[in-house]
Parts: structure tokens; sequence; C-alpha cells
């Protein structure tokens, strides 16, 4: 079993790989459709699975074409992250779409569209201080 900070560095190693090789190495069209960037890995305590959390940025049909076409490179993904790190064994690459940004976007714009809401309603109630 790994300590929890080898697993952080791994983790983190897994990330910026897998970044480089979004922007460079896969040459499969489908994953250029929509803007995708890593956002989290995590790895399994024994350093043989990892998952790597994607955000996917464009329409319905871009993150689906995205995803489709990240699972088929998964094996070029894993065989590429051995060449370049030094693990005894290369962990299981797993991707998993991240909504956690645009839920959050999704949430600031109910929150600024409230403020909004509250301040015409103070402004309607409030007379003019004249």
């Amino acid at each position: 079993m790994a300590t929890d900070r080898r697993i952080a560095r791994v983790a983190e190693m897994i990330r910026r790989e897998v970044s480089q090789l979004l922007f460079s190495g896969i040459k499969d069209e489908r994953v250029g459709m929509g803007m995708v960037s890593v956002t989290h890995v995590d790895v399994a305590g024994d350093l043989q699975h990892a998952k790597v959390f994607v955000s996917i940025y464009g329409t319905d049909e871009a993150k689906s074409a995205a995803m489709a076409g990240l699972k088929s490179a998964t094996g070029f993904v894993r065989s590429e992250l051995g060449n370049r790190m030094r693990l005894r064994r290369t962990p299981e690459i797993l991707f998993v779409e991240d909504a956690s940004i645009e839920q959050g976007t999704k949430v600031l714009s109910l929150i600024n569209r409230l403020s909004e809401e509250r301040k015409s309603d103070t402004d309607d109630l409030d007379p003019d201080p004249a």
C-alpha cells in the first residue's frame, strides 16, 4: 500500500502527463471536438487504477464524441504513461466526465439572478430619499 503522499504525487504526475497528451499526443478527431481539460485524478491506494476526471466544453454531441474518443484512446494513454513515468505497473486508466464546473457556473448564475431580484425588490419598496 502506498502512502498518501506518494498517491498524491502519482496522481499529479498522471494529471500532468494526460494533459500534455490531450494537447499534443491524442490524434483522435473526436477528442478535439470539445475543449477537453483534466480537472482531477483519483489514484487507488495500490496504484493499480486511476480515474481521470475531464471537463469538456461544447455541445452535448461534442461532449459525447469526446468521451468516446477518450475511451478509445485509453490503451494509448496507458502505454504513453508507462513510457513517461517510472512505476512498476502502469495504472489502468478510466476517463470520467466531470460536470462540477458547469454545475458551479449554474449555481453562480442563480445566485446572481437572485441578488438582482432582491435588489430590484428593495428598490421598489424604498421611497426615494429626497
